[in-house]
């Protein structure tokens, strides 16, 4: 009895298996077939033809059209501040003013010493042209002609310097008086109110920098220099400037100054860009992206960035036949520019290559397109 029931599980047994094997097996089979089946999803666009600017990309950075060190002209005491610390301010407006009560009582003293020099003088003159009648007379000396004239020459040489203490302690009572020499932005209050300064002191009282208009100092490979130079001659060179939190947004000017040398330490010559700044965009000190374009290249093919892969090989694409399979092609790549890559061998216009999902394709895998090409994407012919 107990051999039979033994004898019964393992028939049992044997039974259930027998029943579950063939249909794990279809399932097996199923998944494998289903996996075969499945389309990749991915993202596409057309091999286009079309002009590419030839640019130049290198790091910049912003630097201030001019920068001007405020000082005193004359020792005084700083009265008051006529500005905040940032404020943009334009050429004249008035920055600080000294005490000028010193300077005031010393154009006075200049003033009332010009007036004695010229009543002395007067008198001088007359007595001149009496000596100079006498001496027509006979009746006068040479002697005392001569020394007439040179009292009267002493007093006009007297009466000339009056005029130009005067005109320095005028001068000077101006200089009170600090403005802007220039428009452009100011930096940090240095000096208080109440403090002396000195004329030409080594620290300045503020610093203006004038950014409307600004530079972009970027240096680029001396092999590039001849290109430069010989596109430079027919015409001016667009540069532009992007931020790098700032993508989207760039920033023109144009090629305003070549150095005189080469550094040869880097091998590098630096250039600078001159822009308008009108929205203040470009801040001095700031680090950009400048491209400097020289010209542009007709009738290339080009395609997306994204599209191009390296292997072991160098650089393909995946091409989407008319099966919707995908095959792998090696192409040679030429500059990339504005998110585009110059195709030089490889493709052929209105070709269509995956530009996502690359990842899960294998040669001849079977594709399907997430969405339409965009309008950007189209053929150029």
């Amino acid at each position: 009895m107990r051999w039979s029931r033994v004898a019964s599980i393992a028939v049992s047994a044997f039974a259930l298996a027998a029943l579950s094997a063939p249909g794990c097996r279809r399932a097996s089979d199923g998944d494998a077939e289903f996996g075969a089946r499945a389309a990749v999803p991915v993202l596409v666009a057309k091999v286009a033809r079309k002009s590419i600017a030839q640019k130049i990309h290198a790091i910049g950075r912003v630097e201030a059209y001019s920068t001007v060190d405020i000082k005193a002209q004359v020792s005084g005491q700083l009265d008051k501040a006529h500005f905040d610390e940032g404020q943009f301010v334009k050429k004249g407006d008035v920055l600080f003013t000294l005490d000028p009560r010193p300077f005031q009582a010393a154009l006075k003293q200049a003033d009332a010493a010009l007036v004695r020099n010229q009543a002395q003088r007067a008198q001088a003159d007359a007595d001149e042209q009496r000596q100079k009648f006498l001496l027509d007379q006979g009746v006068g000396s040479p002697q005392q002609f001569d020394q007439a004239h040179a009292q009267a020459e002493a007093l006009r040489a007297e009466v000339a310097a009056g005029r130009a203490a005067v005109d320095a302690a005028r001068l000077n009572l101006a200089y009170t008086t600090i403005r802007a020499p220039i428009d452009g932005r100011l930096g940090n209050l240095l000096v208080n109110a109440g403090n002396l300064v000195k004329a030409n002191a080594d620290d300045p009282m503020v610093v203006i920098n004038q950014i409307k208009p600004i530079y972009v100092a970027f240096a680029v490979p001396e092999k590039d220099l001849a290109e430069i130079r010989s596109h430079l001659d027919s015409r001016k060179l667009p540069v532009e400037a992007m931020l790098p939190s700032q993508t989207q947004q760039w920033e023109r000017g144009e090629l305003s100054f070549i150095d005189n040398r080469v550094d040869p330490s880097t091998g590098t010559i630096m250039l600078k860009g001159v822009f308008s700044n009108d929205n203040e965009r470009l801040w001095p000190g700031q680090f950009v992206d400048a491209y400097l374009t020289l010209g542009e290249r007709p009738d290339l093919l080009v395609t997306p960035s994204q599209a191009v892969q390296r292997g072991q090989d160098g650089s393909f694409v995946f091409v989407i036949d008319k099966q919707m399979k995908a095959q792998p092609r090696t192409v040679v790549v030429g500059p990339t520019v504005d998110g585009e890559t110059v195709i030089e061998r490889g493709l052929k216009p209105g070709e269509t290559v995956v530009t996502d999902g690359q990842l899960r394709l294998m040669p001849g895998s079977t594709v399907t397109i997430k969405r339409p090409l965009t309008p950007a994407a189209a053929v150029q012919q």
